[in-house]
């Protein structure tokens, strides 16, 4: 029997990520980034308007004439002389040429003539170039969880494809001959099984997909269950059978398919009677069937 802190580190020693694989950007939500990613650009690229108002390029007095419009998008660059303004929209690339942008609330506006209702500072409203990352600056680091707003931000930087460890595939094995699928009559002697609906629900809270197997109380039956799921998935969950009562046969079906124990037993109530094993790359648990209360 070992402590549950040797458990933790013998697995650690264990397990390796799986092989990489790119994505879209659309398929990449809960994965978790393989390698650290770079800003190909600046972000903002550009000097950005936090308002919607007037850029202004500053001199000695509060009227300003306008000279122009940008709106968020336009490509147009206008260069001003001191005493002009343009016209800009939240969003909008503000001119290398322009010192600050004056909110709309704060200006009069008379024909083509502008009236600054109190003197601003300059980049008052201006959103600096690279003030969110400038290019080649780390976006994010390998082993980010790429939850929607990572990748929002990286879709923000042009990114299309990211590299992300490929997900492992679970196979679950239910064992016992005294489980009842919920929704059927329960004969006597019977009870349902609720391990499986935990075990698959508890996954996919974490963002994991599983297959479901079950075995009979029968040791070649559990043999070739235990040989077809672990072939099939990078991952393997066994529930039940892995005391030593007469009809548990996990352990020894385990020991005959090759699998290397890890570990057996842990230092916990409940669910002292904990397998792990190792096959080639292959993961396998075997859990208690203990019945979890709420």
């Amino acid at each position: 029997m070992i402590k549950i802190n040797e458990a933790f580190l013998i697995l650690e020693d264990a397990i390796s990520p799986l092989k990489e694989t790119e994505v879209s950007l659309q398929d990449a939500l809960n994965g978790v980034l393989s390698e650290t990613v770079f800003s190909p650009i600046n972000m903002p690229p550009f000097r950005q308007s936090n308002m919607d108002g007037f850029a202004i390029a500053l001199h000695n007095a509060l009227e300003y004439k306008i000279v122009g419009e940008i709106k968020a998008g336009d490509e147009n660059q206008i260069s001003l002389q001191p005493g002009e303004a343009v016209k800009i929209f939240t969003g909008a690339a503000v001119p290398d040429s322009a010192d600050a942008v004056m909110q709309i609330e704060k200006v009069t506006v008379n024909g083509n003539q502008l009236t600054l209702h109190e003197n601003i500072l300059p980049e008052t409203n201006v959103r600096p170039k690279s003030a969110q990352i400038s290019i080649n600056d780390q976006a994010l680091q390998k082993g980010t969880f790429l939850n929607a707003a990572a990748i929002g931000f990286l879709a923000g930087l042009g990114f299309a494809s990211v590299k992300i460890y490929k997900k492992p595939t679970v196979g679950i094995v239910i064992t016992g001959n005294e489980l009842v699928q919920p929704g059927n009559n329960l004969p006597w002697g019977k009870v349902y099984d609720s391990n499986s609906i935990m075990l698959q629900s508890a996954l996919r809270n974490e963002h994991y997909e599983s297959v479901l197997y079950h075995v009979n109380d029968d040791f070649e039956n559990t043999k070739s269950v235990l040989q077809k799921a672990i072939s099939a998935n990078d991952l393997v969950l066994v529930s039940g059978g892995i005391s030593v009562g007469d009809y548990d046969f996990v352990g020894k079906a385990l020991e005959t398919l090759d699998v290397k124990t890890l570990f057996y037993k842990v230092n916990q109530k409940p669910g002292k009677p904990l397998y792990a094993g190792k096959l080639n790359e292959k993961i396998i648990f075997a859990l208690p069937g203990i019945l979890l209360q709420v």
